[in-house]
């Protein structure tokens, strides 16, 4: 099984810690390794043939510096000069693998999900790649617990199928609370944890069903005979990305595709969204708040924060589903529930050119 990491994203919502140069995943959000030391690590026991980690230019020094320690591991970082979304980059790293190894089995995993079960999620990887041997486009699904309208949803075909995996009937983007508690109450449906599994081969053919402009521009790439060296790519991918457009692989294919398994996931799981997840992953203290890189704290009379103090005091009094953020430049204080919209700040600053900051 080859294992391809996407680590191009910026982590707006993390904002003030998360910026373009750090964002999210090459961030340490619980104490220890960054998320993405965490990603590759937690698949290492698989003994997958090569990690492909797709990033973009801003952060290939830092990604390829934080993996460094991984010796003996074949890991390949594939710079992509500007963002794309998921679908190009899916594409290119499946392209470089069918080239070398067409029928090889590829999972796909984000870099920045917090995974609390590891030895599980292991196994369902392995449950997804059988199915993947059958030509099937697998994703994981995870098993919802709450009316959840942060994440998207895939309905799927249960009746007297036993555990699973189960045929998708149609994705469905983030539902208002009504919705969302019908999906859970209706039992068939799963969260859409981005996570895949396939071979490289078959994702090369629905791309080129669903996305022939994609295949085209792949098409262009030329290896040279040491398929591996993937520096020697570097302008030609620069050249393809001038001239694609940006599309996420659910939108491209998966809601398109016609052989679309899921595979039940139950392993502790967060794609750690924005600030407001990090309760769901990072045990409280008695009044519910979650205290992180806080040097001292005091709390009188409030409950149900998220402070992360950047290595200082920090006193709470009277207030409740806060969540501050402290760093050496900025400072953050945000509505739980709208914790969102912090990409809206991110985008402000853009606005007023306060690159200082992003």
């Amino acid at each position: 099984m080859y294992v391809v990491v996407l680590a191009g994203g910026s982590g707006t919502r993390f904002w003030p810690l998360s910026r373009k140069r750090n964002p999210k995943q090459l961030m340490s959000v619980f104490g220890g390794k960054s998320m993405l030391q965490r990603t590759v690590e937690r698949v290492l026991p698989l003994k997958p043939k090569r990690v492909l980690v797709v990033t973009n230019a801003l952060q290939a020094a830092e990604t390829a510096s934080q993996l460094a320690y991984l010796q003996g591991v074949k890991i390949d970082i594939i710079e992509e000069p500007v963002g794309r979304n998921t679908a190009p980059a899916i594409g290119l790293a499946a392209a470089i693998i069918a080239r070398h190894d067409p029928d090889g089995i590829m999972a796909v995993l984000p870099a920045d999900h917090y995974i609390l079960n590891e030895e599980e999620f292991r196994a369902t990887l392995l449950r997804g790649r059988e199915t993947a041997l059958k030509d099937y486009l697998v994703t994981l699904g995870i098993t919802p617990d709450r009316p959840e309208t942060g994440y998207g949803y895939i309905e799927t075909e249960k009746e007297l199928r036993g555990a699973g995996p189960y045929p998708v009937s149609r994705f469905v983007e983030k539902p208002f609370f009504e919705k969302a508690l019908e999906f859970l109450t209706a039992g068939n449906f799963y969260w859409n944890s981005g996570m895949f599994i396939w071979r490289a081969s078959v994702i090369l053919d629905q791309i080129s069903t669903h996305m022939p402009a994609l295949t085209a521009a792949l098409a262009k790439l030329e290896f040279s005979p040491d398929i591996w060296e993937l520096a020697d790519l570097k302008p030609q991918i620069g050249a393809i990305y001038a001239g694609i457009s940006g599309e996420s692989i659910d939108f491209g294919v998966m809601e398109k595709a016609d052989k679309v398994m899921v595979v039940p996931a139950d392993f502790g799981w967060s794609d750690v969204g924005s600030w407001s997840a990090l309760p769901e992953v990072i045990p409280p203290d008695a009044a519910n708040n979650v205290l992180i890189q806080t040097k001292e704290s005091i709390a009188i009379d409030a409950r149900d924060c998220l402070v992360y103090g950047g290595d200082r005091l920090v006193a709470l009094v009277g207030v409740e589903r806060l969540i501050i953020v402290n760093t050496d430049d900025a400072l953050l204080v945000c509505a739980e529930e709208r914790a969102q919209e912090v990409k809206k700040v991110v985008a402000e600053l853009e606005q007023r050119g306060l690159a200082e900051y992003l």
